[in-house]
């Protein structure tokens, strides 16, 4: 099958980013602005976290055989580093998931209107007594099981078809734990997008919680890549002792 162009690939990676961030960032103010006053629920964070898997499974297969459907940053970076992708590739994939996470985060408030922005608009944000350093951990250990997913799923070894569901319901898993500290974002483009949207619109952005996030999400998907390297090395095979010479024990001629 031929494959498709570096343009197709960045195309793919803008709309699959937007996707991911317009349904799943943008589940979390459609569930404050329903809720209203009402207490933020486990059931609220069940649907938010069901909302992001579901993005994740249909771009898998809606865009996977286009560009990898790597989605995020710390995934693409991954990659590179384990000599999956090549580098001259990288800054593409990483300013098509960049500007595809502003454009879901520009269709949230289309779709919620400035509503969505007076309630957070989804914006990865430490939770209340958590500093940087619970944050970094959080964040790191989300996106390491996540890359672990990833590569898992798609090792050509791994059973043929169920790379999307296996990564949605990663994801799924991975949110339910890690959003009480930091939202759960584990995408850097996740974590830039909606933090310029809400800039551009008024909201409420801490910068400063930026580098702690964008860090953590490419030390915990790289990690992973040195891991699943050492995982899938094949062992050196012992060197087999020459065999004996059959001596015959037959009459001499």
């Amino acid at each position: 099958m031929e494959e498709n162009s570096y343009p197709q690939k960045l195309l793919a990676e803008t709309l699959g980013t937007a996707v991911l961030v317009f349904i799943g960032v943008g589940s979390v103010p459609a569930a404050a602005i329903i809720g209203g006053d009402a207490p933020f629920t486990m059931a609220q964070l069940g649907m938010i976290s069901l909302a992001f898997a579901t993005a994740v499974i249909a771009m898998v297969y809606a865009i996977g055989h286009v560009s990898g459907c790597h989605i995020n940053p710390a995934i693409t970076l991954a990659l590179a580093a384990t000599r999956n992708m090549p580098w001259r590739d990288v800054p593409g994939y990483i300013a098509a998931q960049v500007v595809g996470a502003v454009l879901g985060s520009l269709a949230i408030v289309g779709v919620l209107g400035h509503k969505a922005v007076d309630v957070g608009l989804g914006i990865a944000a430490y939770g209340g007594g958590v500093g940087a350093g619970q944050a970094f951990f959080a964040e790191a250990v989300g996106t390491f099981i996540l890359a672990l997913v990833v590569f898992g799923a798609v090792d050509r070894r791994a059973a043929g078809g169920f790379a999307g569901l296996a990564i949605g319901l990663g994801v799924f898993a991975i949110i339910i734990p890690v959003a009480p500290a930091t939202g759960a974002s584990i995408n850097p483009a996740r974590t830039l997008g909606p933090m310029i949207t809400g800039e551009l619109f008024g909201g409420t952005v801490d910068w400063a919680q930026l580098p702690v996030y964008l860090v953590a999400e490419v030390v915990g998907a790289v990690a992973v890549g040195v891991v699943y390297t050492a995982l899938k090395a094949r062992p050196v095979a012992a060197a087999t002792p020459a065999a004996a010479p059959v001596v015959s024990e037959g009459v001499p001629s």
